[in-house]
């Protein structure tokens, strides 16, 4: 979620501050009883919200929702409020909201996105393609298969079994491509997936990035040739689908009507293939709707392009 608020933000082309907060009981069991008034007070624990309040905020998730609309009550409107995905509470409390299709929303005051907002995009890869990347993954050979790892979550479940399925795949794309593996796990992955995957495809080239010093996340995205990447984030196959390469997914254990239907839209955009045993080429429109968000924010507070 702090991802997607750092990419509207720095589309924007203002200066910002990032705030991480935790909401404290009783507040956060309110969001439902915001509908019939606002928090009478900001109670929350991590960085401190004061004045001055922000010419722009930028908020992401229902649990940041109240905490915007208390912002904006005490700047006197004159901060600018911004939420992304669905804040499950009424729209106009909300300057503008930025939601993807598969939440089901609509109104005057919302732009409807394909998937998450997100900072891939040509800069960005050409960044995390330095000299010691290059040099990491040159000694394996081409072409790259990069697979981004998700994990279990309240309608998914990463199992034991699913690693196994995986990592007969990756070892069939493997051997078909003649190509390297480009692994990155999330802080979602259970330990005994990755243990798995790496018995897996032990006899074959392989980069599985360990979890030590700084995740070689975009600069496995910029290396790749293809794309491998659970089904179970949203934000890590819009991510994949914003380098306007090949995606394949890999569905975990679990069913979400929401994710059926992001997944729905992006293959029938052409950015998204099922993963079965064979990898193929195919080309599409990058899928970046982060521009498109700071647009409309650029016009209503008066400023111009960033570029």
């Amino acid at each position: 979620m702090e991802n997607q608020s750092l990419a509207v933000a720095g589309a924007v082309g203002l200066p910002y501050t990032i705030k991480r907060v935790t909401t404290l009981r009783p507040w956060k069991w309110l969001p439902r009883a915001l509908r019939f008034g606002a928090l009478k007070r900001l109670d929350s624990q991590g960085d401190r919200l004061a004045p001055p309040w922000p010419k722009l905020l930028v908020t992401t998730g229902r649990h940041s929702a109240p905490l915007s609309i208390e912002i904006k009550r005490l700047s006197q409107g004159r901060t600018f409020t911004v939420h992304i995905q669905n804040p499950k509470l009424p729209f106009h409390h909300f300057d503008l909201i930025a939601a993807p299709i598969h939440d089901g929303i609509s109104g005057d005051n919302v732009v409807v996105t394909m998937g998450a907002p997100h900072r891939v995009t040509d800069a960005t890869l050409h960044a995390a393609n330095n000299a010691r990347i290059r040099e990491r993954i040159g000694q394996f050979p081409p072409p790259y298969i990069t697979v981004l790892l998700g994990g279990t979550s309240k309608a998914f479940q990463f199992t034991d079994g699913k690693a196994r399925d995986l990592g007969a795949r990756l070892n069939t794309v493997a051997i078909q491509t003649g190509g390297t593996l480009l692994i990155t796990p999330s802080r979602r992955t259970p330990s005994s997936v990755i243990d798995i995957l790496r018995d897996e495809i032990e006899a074959t080239s392989h980069e599985l990035w360990d979890g030590m010093g700084d995740n070689p996340y975009f600069a496995f995205l910029s290396a790749a040739d293809f794309l491998i990447v659970t089904g179970d984030s949203v934000n890590m196959v819009t991510e994949a689908a914003g380098t306007g390469k090949p995606v394949y997914v890999f569905h975990l254990e679990g069913y979400s009507a929401r994710f059926d239907l992001f997944h729905s839209q992006m293959r029938q955009h052409g950015a998204t293939r099922e993963l079965g045993g064979v990898l193929e080429n195919w080309s599409y429109e990058p899928v970046n709707d982060t521009e498109k968000i700071a647009a409309q924010i650029r016009e209503a507070l008066g400023l111009g392009s960033p570029h």
